[in-house]
């Protein structure tokens, strides 16, 4: 087993589904290979407009042939390990490349930067992760409730830190990953409501909406942000009871079993349509609003 980057841009040729496939050719087989069982971490070269960087990491289950295409394959992904960053990170930091393994003996950028599949030493893994699940001091972090005597107070959480701590379980800690997707589905979201439309920010200038997966986690949901919304606390509770979802258009469903439609309808954004983050390739994936309006969503 070994670490890896993938790379991957939204515009791809490739049929690559992030948090459940990667398409690659044979050329990097062998390299993908290596990676089966570990993590990789995906990264948008600086040549696409507005990169994301190293954006996302997850773990590779296995490796498939892809029946349509001789001489492609899938890297088929752990669903459920797949976590995009709370934040981006550009190639370069002080100008510094975050993988020091692409500097050549000289000191120069190799061409091993070049190649789609490529080995990541443990070092430089443990680096990107390190930074990228970082959110020290954020406001856009949960709070906890932390029982003292009989009195409940808000505690500011801990900066993450992935240390030297066993690799696979901090990755797989709920704590940090909610962390991650938070950041990101809110920073999206610019800390308002998709439904509502509100942005409530407390007296310590924190924002209150929360964020919800479309297909939950509990069901193999991705930490994506294609499958989050920004969903103030009674609509959040609404939309995980199937009360209200959305259609594939991004208009607002409201079920038959609200008992009072009309206050509900009220509390929703006047447009009937979900607020959406500016970038396409950031909005909602009807592959799971199809998910929530199928399993969860009440007629």
């Amino acid at each position: 087993m070994a670490n890896g980057v993938f790379i991957h841009r939204d515009d791809s040729r490739y049929n690559d589904t992030p948090a459940h496939r990667y398409h690659f050719p044979k050329q990097y087989l062998g390299r993908a290979q290596q990676c089966v069982g570990d993590w990789i971490v995906y990264y948008e070269p600086v040549k696409v407009r507005n990169s994301k960087g190293y954006w996302a990491m997850a773990r590779v289950e296995r490796i498939e042939p892809d029946a349509d295409n001789p001489g492609m394959y899938y890297a088929i992904i752990d669903t459920t390990s797949f976590i995009e960053f709370g934040t981006n990170l550009p190639f370069t930091s002080e100008g510094v490349p975050i993988e020091r393994g692409l500097l050549n003996d000289a000191g120069a950028i190799s061409g091993r930067a070049q190649a789609a599949v490529r080995p990541l030493s443990q070092q430089d893994f443990v680096r990107i992760a390190n930074a990228g699940l970082d959110t020290p001091n954020d406001n856009l972090l949960p709070r906890d409730d932390v029982l003292i005597g009989d009195q409940r107070v808000r505690e500011e959480p801990m900066p993450f830190d992935f240390g030297e701590r066993d690799r696979v379980a901090v990755l797989t800690s709920r704590i940090s990953r909610d962390r991650a997707f938070r950041k990101k589905v809110l920073t999206a979201y610019g800390e308002r409501c998709a439904l509502t439309g509100l942005k409530l920010i407390n007296g310590g200038g924190r924002a209150e909406v929360q964020a919800a997966h479309i297909q939950p986690v509990e069901q193999n949901g991705p930490d994506i942000l294609t499958n989050g919304l920004a969903l103030s606390g009674t609509v959040h509770w609404m939309f995980d009871r199937g009360l209200v979802s959305l259609a594939d258009d991004l208009s607002i469903l409201v079920s038959r079993h609200v008992n009072d439609r009309q206050s509900v309808e009220t509390l929703l954004n006047r447009t009937g349509r979900a607020l959406t983050p500016d970038g396409p390739s950031d909005r909602p994936h009807p592959q799971f609003l199809k998910w929530h309006r199928d399993h969860c969503f009440k007629l």
